[in-house]
């Protein structure tokens, strides 16, 4: 049978000590133990080893070849494991090391990048990586420890962070509008060019409704559709028609003149639940600190109402 599972730090620290004092008595009052506690432990270290670690005598107890040899192992699993311990330590103390981030391409672009300045700032050990797709990822199968997700949040083996509801805006340039003229109704949707993001589930539903009414879905042909938000963006700006995107998105352009709101006495969507923007990451008893500075910092940087709400 092996008995060397059975030793452990502590049992080790005393064989230091031990080895350092060559006195018993003395080790046991410096630990606040017995000296027959410290007596016993030592012989149980030497029946692991197979081993005489100490002659003992009336007058002393010295270390044999063997207790040498041992002590120099001894000395550096303990100063390993203090380093260890130390480095643990540091890391709940200041975050550091690498933390890797997943977020929507255009909500990373707009809403995580710029800030990831302040970020490195404030905690100048940490190591980012953002990897921006608008694909869902698995986390459990990706290397990713925090995900900015918009959507609906289900899954109740991760925790989240919820920033915000995104809320959606019908808009078109100004350009557009003095050339085709404004809406009066949904219905006339179908009568406009509409600029339609088509993403891995295919192309965005435009679901309208009056305030506590039912959505309502509209079908329309788009004059152009697109993976990328952007090139959207860009379109409607020159006017080549109306979109309809989420509030972090358009925002801006709106408070700019940019972008003109439509039909503002309806609610619009492209899911009839509610889609939250929020940070997730593996439900665990004790997140990393440097997830938690992560989602601490951003939740300040956004405010209790996102920034871009205001």
């Amino acid at each position: 049978m092996d008995l060397t599972n059975s030793i452990d730090i502590r049992t080790l620290r005393f064989f230091i000590s031990v080895y350092n004092a060559q006195n018993f008595s003395n080790v046991a009052r410096k630990e606040d133990v017995s000296a027959s506690m410290i007596s016993r432990t030592i012989q149980q270290l030497e029946d692991a080893l197979g081993q005489q670690l100490f002659y003992r005598n009336t007058r002393a107890i010295t270390p044999t070849e063997s207790g040498k040899l041992f002590f120099e192992y001894a000395k550096r699993i303990t100063e390993q494991f203090d380093e260890a311990q130390k480095a643990l330590q540091d890391k709940t103390i200041e975050p550091s090391g690498l933390v890797r981030i997943n977020a929507p391409v255009f909500f990373g672009q707009r809403h995580i990048a710029p800030w990831l300045a302040g970020l490195s700032e404030r905690y100048p050990r940490l190591l980012i990586e953002l990897i921006q797709t608008d694909e869902f990822i698995d986390p459990l199968r990706e290397s990713t420890d925090l995900i900015f997700r918009i959507g609906a949040l289900t899954d109740s083996s991760f925790h989240a962070r919820i920033f915000g509801t995104q809320k959606y805006h019908l808009a078109a340039s100004p350009q557009y509008i003095a050339k085709y003229g404004t809406l009066d109704h949904p219905t006339e949707l179908n009568q406009h060019k509409c600029l339609v993001y088509k993403g891995f589930e295919g192309p965005n539903r435009w679901l309208v409704r009056k305030p506590n009414e039912e959505w309502v879905h509209y079908p329309i042909t788009p004059l152009l559709s697109s993976n990328n938000a952007e090139s959207l963006m860009t379109a409607a700006l020159h006017g080549m028609g109306i979109v309809l995107f989420p509030d972090w998105l358009i925002g801006e352009a709106l408070k700019q003149g940019d972008l003109i709101k439509l039909l503002p006495e309806y609610e619009v969507a492209i899911k009839s639940h509610p889609q939250h923007i929020a940070a997730i990451y593996p439900n665990v008893r004790h997140p990393p600190l440097n997830i938690r500075a992560v989602i601490d910092y951003f939740a300040e940087i956004y405010g209790d109402t996102p920034y871009w709400q205001n």
